[in-house]
């Protein structure tokens, strides 16, 4: 997980290992229970609303985690438009919601999306961990 810290050149400390253990922490535990030899990991940093519509991604789950900044947000609705009732997962705190390709059914109708910062000057730093269940499939 070091190299992965290297590239973009944080500052080195404390912070920085704390941030490395907890995500090494999370890939362990999203690889264990979804038994997948292989991640794919994502650290960004978000100033705009990207992802901003609510939706339920196309693979297995993703596991996310919000750092810095308002966390995921999400809602259970199962007739295709937005949910009447949204929660805010705190700061620090994993979400890990299954996508369409879960194996089992019925969908469980949980949407999530990310929050509208832009304009706020808010940043966010979000990590996202896909299981690879087939490295040799590039999609």
């Amino acid at each position: 997980m070091g190299h992965l810290c290297d590239k973009p050149e944080p500052p080195v400390g404390h912070e920085r290992n704390l941030l490395q253990i907890y995500i090494t922490s999370l890939t362990e535990m999203l690889s264990g229970l979804l038994n997948a030899g292989f991640l794919r990991i994502q650290l960004d940093v978000v100033t705009t609303n990207a992802r901003r519509k609510f939706h339920i991604d196309a693979i297995a789950a993703r596991l996310a985690c919000t750092y810095r900044g308002t966390g995921a947000q999400y809602g259970v609705c199962t007739d295709g438009n937005e949910p009447k009732r949204v929660f805010t997962v705190q700061s620090g705190v994993p979400i890990l919601p299954r996508g369409t390709l879960w194996p089992e059914q019925p969908p469980s109708g949980l949407l999530h999306h990310s929050p509208a910062i832009e304009g706020t000057g808010e940043t966010r730093l979000v990590s996202a961990l896909d299981p690879v269940f087939d490295p040799d499939n590039k999609a």
